[in-house]
């Protein structure tokens, strides 16, 4: 029995103890968990490497204005039946409009005034011609028939010149004329309907607009810091925002020689091929010019924290502490980021787990 008893009383001793043992074995676990990092970081030493940059220039796509033409009507009337809409392919010589004019009328008076004036011209001369040989007239008022003969002659060729410019025939009665393009092309704009009235010197719209697309300019802005890395015939590839992914390789063509005041940017023009007219009047489009290679700080993008207006990364310091520095960043090459300032080649920083050194905010 009393062996018993003092079995029982060690087994109430080690029970009692045994929760003791529980909360130092926890105390003591939680202090080296404490010195541990909570998660895998990874610390590498980062070294400038020689890196290829690219210039991106934005631009547009516009037509070529050497191919470009706004027709206009050739005097002041009403038009009929134009059937042109934008996008709309047109012929050289094909009828776009007819035009119904009243000065028309003018043009074929001012015509027969002056036939009627030749004609009559033409039979004093005639009567001068054989006075003279009379020796009725004197040469020096024979002189003068001939002239007023010349300058009548001269009148009539005029207002004959004048009738065919605007579409019509001397000898004709019609006041309708057809309005014709004068190359082929795309439309790119209407300015008018039918049934409105065209004042053909006071009008600021033309009947249309019509461009051939074969060619087009990719015209972009280059800001005056840039524009020394610009140069004529130099090569650059050309991206659409239409076609993403595909690039059309060209060449420089213009760089302009003056400044824009408001932006402080020049226009720079590369002149490509358009065959197949896939690229559009007004496309978005970024130029690419490769600039000379430069020896830049590259890390991992998950390496640099933003904190409001800070930019740090954490670089380790002695007995597994780790320091926030400051940094500054320039351009971004993929997954990897520039580092203009804050670490210097051969520095060693966290490259993954950064994010975690962080002090947490709050309580």
């Amino acid at each position: 029995m009393i062996h018993t008893a003092l079995r029982k009383a060690f087994a109430v001793l080690a029970l009692g103890c045994f929760p003791a043992c529980i909360v130092g074995c926890r105390q003591e676990g939680d202090g080296a968990a404490a010195n541990r990092p909570k998660v895998n970081l990874n610390v590498e030493a980062v070294h400038a490497e020689n890196v290829a940059e690219t210039l991106e220039i934005p631009g547009r796509v516009e037509a070529d204005p050497a191919h470009l033409v706004h027709i206009f009507p050739p005097l002041s009337g009403r038009i009929l039946n134009l059937t042109l809409t934008p996008g709309q392919e047109v012929r050289k010589g094909q009828t776009v409009a007819m035009l119904q004019s009243g000065d028309v009328a003018q043009a074929r008076e001012d015509f027969e005034k002056a036939r009627i004036e030749t004609q009559r011209a033409d039979r004093a001369l005639e009567r001068g011609r054989l006075l003279l040989a009379h020796e009725v007239m004197s040469q020096a008022d024979f002189q003068e028939l001939s002239a007023t003969d010349d300058a009548a002659h001269a009148e009539q060729e005029r207002t004959r010149q004048r009738i065919r410019e605007l579409g019509f025939a001397e000898n004709g009665s019609t006041d309708v004329t057809p309005i014709t393009s004068p190359i082929s092309g795309t439309v790119l704009d209407v300015g008018t309907a039918s049934g409105e009235m065209q004042r053909s010197l006071e009008t600021s719209n033309g009947i249309a607009t019509v461009a051939n697309l074969d060619t087009v300019w990719v015209t972009g802005d280059v800001f005056e810091q840039d524009l020394g890395l610009v140069h004529p015939r130099e090569p650059v590839d050309v991206q659409f925002s239409a076609y993403p992914g595909e690039v059309v390789h060209g060449i420089i063509s213009m760089v302009g020689d003056s400044l824009d005041p408001n932006t402080h940017s020049v226009k720079v023009r590369v002149v490509i091929p358009n065959a197949q007219h896939r690229f559009k009047p007004s496309m978005f489009a970024t130029l690419r010019v490769a600039r000379p290679a430069q020896m830049r700080l590259l890390v991992p993008v998950e390496a640099v924290l933003h904190d409001g207006e800070k930019t740090e990364v954490y670089v380790p310091e002695a007995q597994g502490k780790y320091l926030a520095r400051r940094v500054v960043t320039g351009a971004t090459h993929n997954k990897r980021i520039e580092i203009l300032s804050g670490i210097n080649d051969g520095d060693q920083i966290v490259t993954q787990g950064a994010a975690f050194l962080r002090e947490p905010v709050g309580d």
